[in-house]
């Protein structure tokens, strides 16, 4: 195990279904007896050609997953990759869309076994889990309300979030202030993406019609510099996924990321997967080129650590117990 590996880590963004290690859910298509194999490549990772036919075969993995039990198997499996590369504290994204097709009942259900496995993982990994209901955004502003029924619902304990996901080409952010407005209501931490696919005015529109804290991505902020001082004025932090901006082809390579420029800016950033099977990474790799890239080292992922602990959407009693993990180490 490496140096890179051993350091403690906090991610904020990953999508449950999108950690799905393709074995993981080939397995769960074979036992189904259904056929999945467009989707994956000859060495059986996902195949996928840009970003939207990426979420078409997201959509179509979880097609396999149908039951609670599917998604408390799948938390055990994606946490103990997670904790194998030096993460002790996640969050996730988890849309009740494909936990019981948006039912509330049904997300109930969903919802006792995901926490029942992240208690598991926490006795077994030594990783802490918490849950952000997410909505998806090209499911319409309709679609997302309901998604926020069952936030509100369920909020406290594990789900401590409320986001969106998706196209970020479809709808505009105004069209799901209602949503993100009883996420409020119910105490929950607010992010978005925006700046990935959508320019900066993406992220200026997340800001101002949603109220979030936090931006899923948000490295095209990078192109106004009026903004970049914003976010670093008003300590806005960006959930920033390098191997996946480069991986569908928004940078070229790691060295033309905007991450180091958003952090020198005094940007508050952390780092994270967002899909790692999908983009061939992980928690260390991540660490590894953004060493490699542009010569991090201890202290500054230290000092990443230290950010995402202050914008994780968490209770007082668990950042404190993951403050020490920290400081222990």
């Amino acid at each position: 195990m490496t140096e890179l590996t051993r350091q403690p880590k906090l991610e904020l963004h990953l999508h449950l279904e999108g950690a799905a290690p393709p074995a993981f859910i080939r397995d769960m298509a074979r036992k189904k007896s259904v056929d999945l194999s467009r989707i994956f490549e000859a060495q059986g990772n996902y195949a996928y050609r840009d970003f939207p036919d990426f979420l078409r075969v997201y959509e179509a993995a979880c097609t396999v997953l149908t039951t609670p039990q599917d998604f408390h198997d799948l938390v055990l499996a994606v946490l103990e990759q997670s904790a194998a590369h030096g993460v002790i504290y996640s969050e996730t994204f988890l849309s009740p869309d494909f936990c019981g097709g948006g039912d509330l009942l049904a997300w109930r259900d969903y919802l006792s076994a995901m926490d029942a496995a992240a208690e598991q993982a926490k006795a077994r990994f030594g990783i802490t889990l918490r849950g952000c209901v997410t909505c998806i955004r090209h499911f319409g502003p309709e679609n997302a309300r309901q998604i926020a029924l069952c936030a509100q619902e369920t909020a406290g304990g594990f789900i401590t979030g409320f986001g969106i996901a998706g196209d970020e080409s479809q709808f505009h952010p105004q069209d799901f202030a209602y949503a993100f407005d009883a996420a409020r209501e119910a105490g929950l931490g607010l992010t978005a993406h925006a700046g990935e696919w959508g320019g900066p005015d993406s992220v200026r529109a997340a800001l101002e019609h949603l109220g979030v804290s936090r931006i899923g991505h948000g490295v095209r902020a990078i192109e106004d510099s009026t903004l970049v001082d914003y976010l670093a004025r008003a300590g806005v932090v960006l959930e920033v996924c390098p191997g996946s901006n480069v991986a569908l082809g928004l940078y070229p390579d790691w060295t033309s990321h905007p991450v180091n420029k958003l952090r020198r800016a005094g940007v508050a950033v952390t780092i994270s997967t967002d899909d790692p099977p999908f983009f061939h990474t992980t928690m260390t790799q991540e660490y590894q080129r953004l060493t490699q890239a542009f010569d991090w080292g201890e202290n500054d992922f230290a000092a990443i650590a230290q950010t995402a602990l202050a914008a994780a959407f968490c209770d007082a009693d668990t950042r404190a117990e993951i403050a020490k993990t920290l400081e222990a180490t």
